[in-house]
C-alpha cells in the first residue's frame, strides 16, 4: 500500500511518512458493531476538511432476515462506494433502502452510490424541499475543501418521502421512523429499531459535539428531546460523536438549555448582539468539538432568534435556504 502511494505521489518515504494517518489508511471503512446486526460508521469529530475526506457525520446499517437498511450516505459519492463494500464485507444480503435522517450535506451526498444500484432512498418531505433548496450550492461549496473526492458526486433526491412518524418493514426488519416536527431542521426524522433498542438520532443528537443551531425551530428542538427520550432507547447513535447510552439526549438538551439561559440573560440585559456572542461563554461544554466556531455562531443566531420574535416575527425565518 505504502509503494503504491509512493509512486502514484511520486514522493519519497519521508514524506510520505508526514502525510496526515487518514491519508495513509487503506479507502476500507470499518464498521463498529452498535448490537446484534446493527452497525454504525463513526466519523470525525472535526470540521469538513480535506484529511477527514468530509467524513464526519456518522451513518450506519441494519442487517433483516432479508435485507439492509442504510441511515445515511455520507458527505461524497465514494464515501457511499465505500459504505457499499463494507456492508458486502459484513453481509451478502442486498441493501434494500436508505433513509435519510435530515438535509445536512455529510449525510447526503453519497446518495448516489445507491441509486445507481437502484436502491431507494426514503427521507422527510421537508427534508427533501430542503435538498432541493440548497444542496446544489452546499456541493459548490464542498469543492474547494474536498477536490477530488468529489469525484462522481451529485445530488440525488429520495424517491420516497413520509411526512409524519410512521412504521416501515424493510429488510424484514420493523423500525420506526420517528418525526417530531421541526427540530434542529425541518424534516429530521430518527431511526428506533426496537429489537436492539437503537436509536439513530441523526441531527437531534450530538455527542461531545456542539451542534449547529443554524436550522432550527429551537423551542421545537427542545420538544422534540424531550419527546425523544419517552423512546426510552437502550443504544444511541448520534449525528455526530460517539455511539453512547439513552443519556446522550438529555446531554444534548442540557447544552441548548444552557445556551438558551445565557443568550436569553443578556438579551434581557439589553447587550448589544456582538457583546451578547462575546459574553455567551459555556465553560462546561468547553472540551466539546466546534466550541471555538459553533458556539459564537449559535449565540450569534439564538440572539437573532430572540430579537425577531420580539418582533413579531417567526425565528425560524433567521435560517435557510443556504449553508
Amino acid at each position: 500500500m505504502l509503494s503504491l502511494l509512493m509512486r502514484t505521489l511520486g514522493l519519497p518515504a519521508a514524506a510520505i511518512a508526514m502525510l496526515p494517518l487518514t491519508l495513509l489508511a487503506q479507502d476500507a471503512l470499518e464498521p463498529e458493531i452498535v448490537a446484534p446486526g446493527v452497525y454504525a460508521f463513526i466519523g470525525d469529530a472535526g470540521e469538513i476538511s480535506a484529511a477527514n475526506r468530509g467524513f464526519v457525520g456518522n451513518s450506519g446499517f441494519i442487517v433483516g432476515p432479508s435485507g439492509v437498511i442504510v441511515i445515511d450516505t455520507g458527505a461524497s459519492y465514494r464515501h457511499g462506494r465505500r459504505m457499499l463494500d463494507a456492508i458486502a464485507r459484513v453481509t451478502d444480503k442486498p441493501v434494500e433502502l436508505v433513509i435519510v435522517t435530515h438535509a445536512v450535506q455529510e449525510f447526503l451526498f453519497g446518495n448516489a452510490a445507491f441509486a445507481e444500484r437502484g436502491i431507494a432512498i426514503l427521507a422527510h418531505r421537508e427534508t427533501i424541499k430542503l435538498m432541493k433548496a440548497r444542496c446544489e450550492h452546499c456541493l459548490q461549496n464542498l469543492k474547494p475543501l474536498l477536490g477530488q473526492e468529489l469525484e462522481g458526486t451529485r445530488l440525488v433526491l429520495p424517491q420516497r418521502e413520509i411526512d409524519a412518524t410512521t412504521a416501515i418493514a424493510a429488510g424484514g426488519r420493523r423500525l420506526e421512523l420517528i418525526y417530531l416536527g421541526w427540530a434542529s431542521t425541518p424534516g429530521d426524522v430518527a431511526v428506533f429499531d426496537r429489537e436492539s433498542g437503537v436509536l439513530f438520532a441523526g441531527g437531534l443528537v450530538c455527542v461531545g459535539r456542539i451542534p449547529d443551531i443554524r436550522d432550527s425551530d429551537f423551542d421545537g428542538w427542545q420538544r422534540a428531546l424531550r419527546r425523544l427520550q419517552e423512546y426510552k432507547p437502550r443504544t444511541v447513535v448520534p449525528g455526530h460523536g460517539p455511539v453512547s447510552g439513552p443519556g446522550a439526549i438529555a446531554r444534548t438538551a442540557g447544552y441548548l438549555a444552557a445556551l438558551d439561559h445565557r443568550v436569553k440573560s443578556l438579551y434581557a440585559e439589553s447587550a448589544s448582539l456582538m457583546e451578547s456572542v462575546e459574553k455567551a461563554a459555556l465553560p462546561a461544554y468547553r472540551d466539546w468539538s466546534m466550541y471555538a466556531t459553533t458556539h459564537r455562531q449559535n449565540a450569534l443566531h439564538r440572539y437573532l432568534q430572540l430579537e425577531l420574535q420580539d418582533l413579531g416575527g417567526d425565528p425560524r425565518s433567521t435560517a435557510l435556504p443556504q449553508r
